[in-house]
């Protein structure tokens, strides 16, 4: 008579611990990649960001330099000249607390 050949079954537990296995050297490339790009997109925002920041610097010295500018006393004399003021030395009355 012919030996029968008795077929080793696999426990759940392992096919698991191999479904898990394959799972995940099948998703970590993909996960990687997905971790690079996200990455990516985000140092592009920052470059973005801060070239947002230079150009918003660039405007507020600007602006400073045009407030510095018409604040300046020979503006504010001219100015006064247009609408017929004079500068009075007497008129002006210092406060003090």
């Amino acid at each position: 008579m012919a030996k029968k050949v008795k077929k080793k079954h696999t426990s759940k537990f392992v096919r698991l611990i191999y479904t898990l296995a394959i799972l995940m050297v099948v998703s970590f490339p993909i996960v990687s990649v997905a971790s690079k790009a996200f990455v990516s997109k985000l140092n592009f925002e920052v470059e973005k960001l801060k070239n947002k920041e230079e150009k918003h610097k660039k405007t507020n010295q600007s602006l400073t330099m045009k407030i510095n500018e018409l604040a300046s006393l020979e503006n504010i004399q001219e100015v006064a000249k247009e609408y017929g003021l004079e500068y009075n030395n007497d008129n002006i009355k210092i406060v003090m607390k």
